[in-house]
């Protein structure tokens, strides 16, 4: 998706030179390098993990014995990862990050392929323009942070959270997001904030407890998945949003409902303008 950046990046840099300004030449990839990175539980009673990634393709997912086993390849020597802990902090990030000059990713790689390990953890996740595939089906998140910029992810819970979530927040600009399994989050919480883009919202798995969702969408396509049977309430503000809601669901103004039995997931969702689809 990055590479898409290309084009914009090339107008700018002629334009740059009509007035007579010495651009900077880009980055020229190197050899490939491959950096193994194995990070152990740090000695405390809360491990906080940061990974602060910026451009790319990143991908995460249980199946490690320690807090990070993986690897990172990459060709720009400014894209080496530096591991920094302080206490029960976990911070891995790209060394420099920046890239003098207009950042021409073509040809560029940086790749991240890490699993997680299955002891409590708060996540955070802060990225730029990148590709994310991300499996927490069976880790232990008692928070996750994730922000990023024009994203296409991939997001899962496949199989109940071991822990008690207690705030899940994703704030994204332009992106194309697609999150499934999410009752097996268990979060108490879900703070979903975007800009323009295409979102899939897919509410399956195991709901163990009462639920609140805040949804906030610029121009926007969204689908809200809440399966057959999961008690459901949703209320939409805003602007200019077309409502379309599947069978299944009642209307009484901008409240929309949906009978089932056991836990309840409560909607709040303001939209700019945009389509909201609500199916199960």
């Amino acid at each position: 998706m990055y590479r898409k950046l290309i084009p914009f990046i090339a107008i700018l840099a002629l334009t740059a030179l009509a007035c007579g300004i010495n651009v900077p030449q880009p980055p020229k990839p190197g050899p490939d390098v491959t950096d193994e990175i194995r990070v152990e539980y740090p000695d405390s009673d809360e491990v906080n993990l940061a990974l602060k990634f910026g451009a790319g393709e990143l991908k995460l997912a249980p199946g490690a014995d320690v807090l990070v086993d993986g690897t990172a390849i990459y060709n720009y020597d400014q894209f080496e990862p530096e591991i920094n802990t302080d206490g029960g902090d976990v911070d891995i990030r790209v060394g420099d990050g920046n890239i003098n000059g207009f950042p021409a990713f073509d040809g560029l790689k940086n790749e991240w392929d890490f699993k997680l390990g299955s002891e409590p953890m708060n996540l955070k996740i802060d990225s730029g323009a990148y590709d994310g595939t991300f499996e927490f089906g069976g880790l232990a998140l008692t928070r996750l942070d994730i922000s990023d910029g024009a994203a296409n992810v991939e997001l899962s819970f496949s199989e109940p959270n071991q822990a008690e979530m207690d705030t899940f927040t994703y704030n994204t600009g332009a992106s194309d997001v697609s999150m499934t399994g999410l009752a097996n989050a268990n979060f108490s919480l879900f703070d979903f904030s975007a800009g323009a883009g295409d979102y899939t919202l897919d509410f399956s798995g195991e709901l163990q407890r009462d639920a609140s969702i805040k949804i906030e969408s610029g121009l926007s396509n969204v689908i809200i998945v809440v399966p057959d049977g999961v008690n459901a309430v949703v209320t939409v503000e805003g602007g200019f949003s077309n409502v379309n809601a599947g069978s299944g669901w009642s209307r009484s103004g901008s409240h929309y409902e949906q009978d089932g039995e056991g836990p309840t997931l409560t909607f709040v969702i303001e939209m700019g303008a945009g389509n909201l689809t609500l199916t199960r």
